[in-house]
């Protein structure tokens, strides 16, 4: 008998939200339906959820498709950069592009990030206390997939760049005792029809 046991961690982006991000699209709110669905026989305990209206929603309408499951709110659940690299962590051949992309991170948004990271990682990583597995959802944004993604490869911190996920898509990570985490799957849509996915990414990465 061990005094801890696995975490289950599945991790589910908003659905598409409208242009001004205020709510989801009626597309958004199908996908949040569909993945409730596809989740209703999955044992979990608690479904997290960042503060802005797009994850709340979603989170929200997933519940409803299922008994019970408590929501709960988290700020480390939230839309933030959780590590903003310097030019020398990065590949040569690609630091501008990704450097670009990155230049409007304010150092107070950097700062903020980086703390709220450590809240994500201390709060949804790792095995649990007690004997029996825990199995929770966090619906959250790209940028924190990705980077709990490369935290269970034990990637580089900036790896979380290019870890890419689709509105409403799924993935989960397995936190097992005495054993290195594991991605089960990952960027999973395979509960959305066609045209419900990859919302959220430009056509080069509809694959």
């Amino acid at each position: 008998m061990t005094d801890t046991a696995a975490r289950y961690l599945y991790l589910a982006r908003h659905g598409e939200a409208s242009a001004d991000e205020t709510a989801l699209t009626e597309n958004g709110r199908r996908q949040a339906v569909l993945l409730g669905e596809r989740l209703r026989g999955a044992p979990l305990s608690v479904i997290h959820h960042g503060p802005l209206p797009r994850a709340e929603e979603t989170a929200r309408l997933i519940g409803a498709r299922l008994d019970g499951v408590p929501l709960r709110r988290s700020e480390a659940a939230g839309d933030y950069v959780p590590h903003l690299p310097a030019r020398e962590e990065l590949p040569p051949d690609s630091a501008d592009a990704l450097l670009a992309f990155l230049s409007g991170v304010t150092e107070e948004e950097r700062d903020l990030g980086r703390e709220l990271a450590r809240e994500a990682l201390a709060e949804f990583t790792g095995p649990v206390d007690g004997e029996h597995p825990r199995h929770e959802l966090v619906v959250t944004h790209n940028f924190l997939v990705g980077w709990l993604v490369r935290a269970a490869l034990d990637a580089p911190a900036w790896r979380w760049l290019g870890l890419n996920h689709g509105n409403a898509a799924l993935t989960v990570l397995r936190y097992a005792p005495g054993r290195p985490p594991s991605v089960l799957f990952s960027n999973d849509m395979r509960h959305l029809p066609e045209e419900l996915r990859w919302t959220g990414f430009p056509p080069e990465f509809h694959v």
